[in-house]
């Protein structure tokens, strides 16, 4: 026979698991959301990249000089047409459109700085502000401004972005 005392504490230890758990799912959930923020977060600039280095391999060079936002008709004033079919078209420096390729995305301040791919012994860095979709070269080879604990997440969880890119 069961005496009066005998479930004492259970419902105790119940509540105990179960708020155990909801801060064990909590922790998963939060840390999960987190990956997934710093692996989708420059989507939308790799994404320019991307169409970028397609329309290259397409050698649909007006197209993709208006991605630097100017046009053949009304060239940027720094980067001219001739100067960009220079430096992108296979006639210019030899770039071989197939092996185009982005490698890797940083947010530095206010944009992103992609680097691409562009043979064997060539990488560009390139600029996308986060609010204007305009590509440009990078005026940094690197974020200055980040810290001890960015780098280390950048060279480990940057590894995990590599599929993403491609």
């Amino acid at each position: 026979m069961a005496g009066y005392l005998d479930q004492y504490g259970e419902s105790d230890e119940r509540r105990s698991k179960i708020i155990l758990r909801i801060i064990g799912i909590s922790v998963a959930v939060v840390i999960a959301t987190s990956i997934l923020y710093y692996l989708f977060k420059n989507h939308g600039q790799e994404s320019v990249a991307k169409n970028f280095i397609q329309l290259l391999r397409r050698q649909d060079y007006p197209a993709a000089y208006q991605l630097w936002g100017c046009t053949p008709s009304k060239p940027c004033p720094d980067y001219t047409y001739d100067k960009f079919l220079e430096d992108w078209s296979a006639k210019g420096s030899g770039v071989d459109p197939a092996s185009l390729s982005l490698v890797d995305s940083e947010t530095c301040g206010s944009g992103v700085i992609l680097t691409i791919h562009a043979g064997p012994a060539r990488e560009e860095k390139l600029w996308i502000e986060k609010n204007n979709p305009a590509i440009g070269f990078s005026p940094l080879p690197r974020c200055p401004h980040k810290g001890a604990l960015s780098i280390m997440m950048h060279r480990t969880l940057g590894k995990l972005r590599k599929p993403l890119l491609k």
